[in-house]
């Protein structure tokens, strides 16, 4: 007996809600030898205060606790201030619970792995796969040689989950990366000196929380409104102050180019602003980073989202699809297509991608329409065990950018105020294609799968079935009850089945229901047509008429 199909049960679509934190990047100009050494040697005493505070939190495991914390800020107060104890204990803690974020995710990783592996040993050799599911191994040799991967991911998984549950994590300040990069130097085209100050960089600890009600809402990186920087020193190196109380402020003065109103309206009544300062070794230049929180602004209800219709927009690896929608689901104008190229830096990427959201964005907002979007998540759908030998698929796939368009659209939209919807990704590239790429198509357009795809996504925001009626016989699109049009609501009764059929006259000749052809979906009034060769039959006109 065969198994039985498993429906995949299509989430429902909600408004994605705006960012609850924002944050903007200046260059510090005009620093001075002397302030560029007082920021290493400051970032490098307290990074090593905050390498020791993560050794004892990552020893402390599941047992940690509030007496604990205050413990570990004691200890760091007196080599550098309180609210320096406070920011590398919060830090410390952050970065301990992110660990354990990423071990749960490496968890499922490691199971889904597993199953996939299981699952196609125990398939016979050379079983073909299908789109859903990769077959069985080309060769023994390949199947011997997945049946002891499979005995070392076991055994991975196993050693994981004592961590998972002893409560121990494995973390590097700097990056596991970079540590390893130390070993491969010629690959990655560095010298000992560069690989040195990268890593001593990204291991200095020169960031503070802000305080509301404190002044400039920080007072241990302090900027003023017209962007002049001090920064409290610690304890042990209160003597390179040049500023009373312990302060030390930097020749260089700071510009948001990017909110800067916004930040200094926030530092002038005395709002709490988080600063991070860090080197780029590349560009051996500092930066100086804001953040703050953003407060809760109130989610749009899905149906006044979706009142004037939608903007359907289906990624992928080099563009962005979008069809406007109006609120019965009919695709209105044409497709849409935003590109952007992934090649090159990541600034030059970066750049690509806000160019090709701001143009989406921008269309949206001249129609006053919400834009529906994917609820994408490809963090287990890249592996070979996946989808089999499939390179191509796999590398298209993990070529996506969808964390940066999903971040950058969420925070962009915010500002324009304009609705995201997102939908479940369930099948809406099949039932666009299939339902949807061949009508839309004419001599004039051509419509792609994608664009099909962002019809799809746009019905789904909208509540609509993906599904496109079929279209009634030309003779009888225009009768009594009207234009039988391509959609319906979900309720209306007798949807899906055919018109009924209703007594009374629609033409002068022939009744509602019968004469020689009713029913007949041929055309009427063809040569040697069947219905030629019956009597025509004259009906006596209704008194209505």
């Amino acid at each position: 007996m065969g198994g039985v199909a498993v429906l995949w049960e299509v989430a429902a679509s909600f408004v994605v809600p705006g960012p609850v934190g924002l944050a903007v990047r200046a260059r510090l100009k005009g620093l001075t030898r002397g302030d560029e050494e007082v920021l290493r040697l400051v970032g490098g005493h307290l990074g090593s205060l905050a390498s020791r505070d993560l050794r004892a939190r990552c020893a402390d495991g599941l047992d940690h606790d509030a007496d604990r914390w205050a413990e570990r800020k004691r200890a760091l107060t007196g080599e550098s201030s309180s609210r320096w104890a406070g920011s590398i204990t919060k830090a410390t803690h952050d970065q301990w619970a992110l660990a354990r974020r990423g071990q749960a995710a490496h968890l499922q990783s490691l199971e889904a792995g597993i199953a996939a592996v299981r699952r196609r040993l125990s398939l016979p050799i050379g079983t073909k796969g299908t789109k859903r599911a990769a077959g069985g191994y080309g060769s023994e040799r390949e199947w011997f040689a997945k049946s002891r991967r499979l005995r070392v991911l076991e055994d991975r998984l196993d050693r994981e989950r004592a961590d998972r549950e002893a409560g121990r994590v494995r973390v590097v300040r700097g990056g596991k990366r970079l540590l390893t990069t130390r070993h491969h130097l010629q690959q990655a085209q560095l010298t000992a000196e560069g690989w040195r100050r990268r890593w001593e960089a990204s291991r200095r600890f020169l960031q503070a929380d802000g305080e509301s009600g404190k002044r400039h809402g920080n007072e241990t990186i302090r900027v003023s409104p017209d962007g002049r920087v001090s920064i409290r020193l610690p304890a042990p190196l209160a003597h390179l102050a040049n500023a009373p109380h312990g302060r030390y402020v930097l020749a260089a003065q700071v510009v948001f180019r990017h909110r800067g109103e916004t930040w200094r309206d926030r530092v002038t009544a005395h709002r709490a602003v988080a600063y991070r300062v860090h080197e780029d070794t590349n560009r051996d230049r500092w930066y100086l980073t804001a953040s703050w929180t953003l407060p809760p602004a109130p989610t749009v209800p899905l149906s006044t989202a979706r009142a004037a219709g939608v903007v359907g927009v289906d990624m992928n690896a080099d563009h962005l699809a979008a069809w406007r929608l109006d609120v019965h689901g009919n695709p209105v104008g044409s497709p849409r297509r935003f590109d952007y190229d992934l090649t090159g830096t990541a600034a030059h990427r970066d750049a690509q991608v806000r160019h090709a959201l701001i143009r989406l964005l921008h269309w949206a907002k001249r129609y006053h329409l919400a834009i529906a979007v994917e609820d994408l998540d490809f963090t287990a759908e890249t592996t070979r065990e996946k989808h089999g030998r499939r390179k191509r698929f796999r590398r298209l796939v993990s070529g996506m950018p969808v964390a940066r368009l999903r971040a950058r659209l969420v925070s962009m939209a915010a500002e324009l105020g304009i609705p995201l919807v997102a939908v479940d990704p369930a099948y809406t590239s099949r039932w666009g294609a299939q339902h949807w790429q061949k009508p839309l198509t004419s001599k004039n357009r051509k419509t792609s799968r994608h664009d099909a795809a962002a019809v799809a996504i746009g019905r789904r925001a909208l509540g609509h079935p993906i599904r496109r009626r079929t279209t009634p016989p030309r003779t009888h699109q225009s009768d009594g009850y009207g234009h039988r049009t391509v959609q319906a609501e979900p309720g209306a009764p007798g949807r899906e089945g055919p018109r009924p059929c209703i007594p009374g006259p629609r033409t002068r000749s022939v009744g509602a229901g019968g004469g020689a052809n009713a029913g007949n979906q041929r055309v009427q009034h063809r040569p040697g047509h069947a219905a030629e060769q019956r009597s025509w039959i004259q009906v006596a006109l209704p008194l209505s008429l």
